[in-house]
């Protein structure tokens, strides 16, 4: 799941795929001239860059998309998979063949019944290659046929069969056991075949079948959910949900009661966390699965070196980073699991932070010294000359710990998740945050040889062999063993640099129940009520 917000408000946490760039929603806006009433929720907002559950890959989207759509399964809030759309399935002996049972209550947002067929035209649409979907090969291309329709060779996913009107039965290739949780991700939710084929901007008027209903949006400037009276699990308490859509400065409109939930960056962070404060008693803090971390372009010079990748590396003073830039507001990372996700190692033997053996790697490198590096670039989201405070501060290490200049190379915030494929430099400053609490997410997904997701281009056969034996192992205590091995060779490898893990810092006015953020970074709209 790629993320445009978080903790900070300067820094883009990105997880899951870069998708095709998609014409902007200002030529299909929703306009309505009735306000709305009721339970309102205000919240800050952004516009979605797309509300196809197929393309979607950054967590502005995802966001609204998890409200107005929905899937076979989704998680509790501590993060277990549970049914939804399925009421309930069967796995076979040999973990191959996946048999779902639909609910016979569920309706799309105009009425029409979900079935079986659905899903399969759903799964089959997003493999399709005039769809153009990159997060269809990672979330369901563990599916027997899958490769086939992503190929063009076929329409037809082999492995999905529709055997009565609520049936779906799905094999697999290989016997992973991580499928449940990946049919959380939007890609394999359900879409009305008749909303998809009437236009091509579908989503702008999407008929789904989640919790809440597109109402109204406006961009740049409103987007307003309403209560889905009709939907099948817990309806929604709230009569809409208003984003105000990039509207001012997000704390200052929190502080005047403009918004009711206010995401809290580290300017901020004083203030909120003062126990004597007037917010304090209105904060809440969750760890995220997430991280953020430094990726090389592993294909390109000096970062086809590993001793040159180690070196930079390890001239990084990450404890004074997390320190002096957080103030100690988030965790720092070591590996690349998060704190809190299965497979975590806290045992893992980080790189050390060791300048004099920084310049020895350098010596023993190919490059020999400092001099002969080619120009380096980095490449990041931002506007001009400024640049995260973080990023800053690392480029700072690597001049006074290396006496080297790191030049930046900004591109557009709005555009950065989804080009940085195509536009990515020596290194990038990126992040991922889990799309589902299984290290498989974070391990073959960013760093196995072929994966789409493997934006740093990193290879390493043995790593790929430990991951694939992992994924197939159903004995939990040693799949996790050979994750974490995987792991440390990513490590020892200096795959990333990885800088931290992070935490979520919320405000939520006292007349708000239920507003809760999961380790996903996500929340259960429909969960949320008004008190006052």
């Amino acid at each position: 799941m790629n993320k445009r917000t978080g903790l900070f408000n300067s820094i883009f946490l990105i997880c899951g795929l870069l998708i095709a760039i998609l014409p902007s929603a200002c030529d299909c806006e929703l306009i309505k001239t009735t306000r709305v009433s009721g339970d309102v929720l205000n919240l800050y907002g952004d516009d979605p860059y797309t509300l196809d559950p197929a393309l979607a890959g950054d967590s502005t989207s995802i966001n609204y998309i998890l409200q107005i759509f929905s899937g076979l399964v989704t998680f509790d809030n501590d993060l277990e998979v549970i049914a939804d759309v399925a009421e309930s399935w069967e796995v076979s002996h040999d973990n191959l063949i996946y048999t779902f049972y639909l609910r016979d209550d569920v309706y799309f947002h105009n009425g029409d019944k979900v079935k079986a067929e659905d899903f399969k035209y759903s799964w089959e649409r997003a493999c399709n290659l005039l769809t153009e979907s990159q997060t269809a090969s990672l979330y369901l291309g563990d599916i027997l046929g899958v490769d086939d329709v992503l190929s063009g060779y076929t329409d037809t996913i082999s492995g999905v069969v529709v055997t009565d009107e609520y049936t779906l039965q799905v094999t697999l290739e290989k016997p992973v056991n991580y499928f449940l949780e990946k049919l959380s991700y939007p890609v394999s939710f359900v879409v009305d075949e008749k909303n998809v084929s009437g236009d091509q901007y579908w989503w702008i008027n999407p008929n789904g079948t989640g919790p809440f209903k597109l109402w109204d949006w406006k961009e740049g400037s409103e987007l307003v959910l309403q209560g889905n009276d009709n939907y099948y699990g817990n309806k929604a308490k709230l009569d809409y949900v208003v984003y105000k859509i990039l509207s001012g400065i997000e704390f200052d409109m929190y502080e005047t009661g403009e918004i009711d939930v206010c995401g809290v960056g580290y300017n901020n962070i004083y203030r909120v966390t003062d126990t004597d404060g007037e917010f304090y008693s209105q904060l809440f803090s969750s760890p995220e699965l997430s991280l953020m971390y430094i990726c090389f372009n592993c294909n390109q010079p000096p970062f086809d070196d590993v001793n040159i990748r180690r070196a930079f590396a390890g001239s990084i003073d990450k404890t004074k980073l997390v320190s002096l830039v957080f103030n100690d507001t988030v965790i720092k990372a070591d590996g690349i699991i998060p704190v809190g996700m299965p497979g975590y190692n806290e045992n893992l033997s980080a790189l050390p932070f060791d300048i004099q053996q920084s310049f020895d790697l350098i010596a023993n490198s190919s490059y020999r010294d400092l001099s002969n590096l080619p120009e380096i670039l980095v490449t990041n989201g931002g506007y001009g000359a400024r640049i995260s405070t973080i990023l800053e501060a690392v480029i700072n290490e690597w001049r006074v710990n290396l006496g080297i200049e790191i030049a930046v190379r900004q591109l557009d915030p709005n555009q950065f998740l989804y080009d940085i494929l195509t536009e990515k430099n020596s290194m990038f400053f990126w992040g991922w945050s889990a799309d589902y609490p299984h290290p498989q997410n974070f391990l073959e997904i960013l760093f196995s040889t072929g994966s789409v997701g493997n934006y740093g281009e990193y290879s390493n056969t043995e790593v790929d062999t430990l991951l694939e034996l992992a994924a197939v192992e159903g004995n939990e205590e040693i799949s996790t063993e050979l994750y974490r091995q995987a792991e440390q060779i990513l490590v020892n490898d200096a795959a990333c640099i990885p800088l931290y893990f992070d935490r979520n810092y919320i405000l939520v006015k006292p007349y708000v129940g239920g507003y809760k953020l999961n380790a996903l970074g996500m929340v259960k709209l429909n969960e949320v009520s008004i008190e006052k």
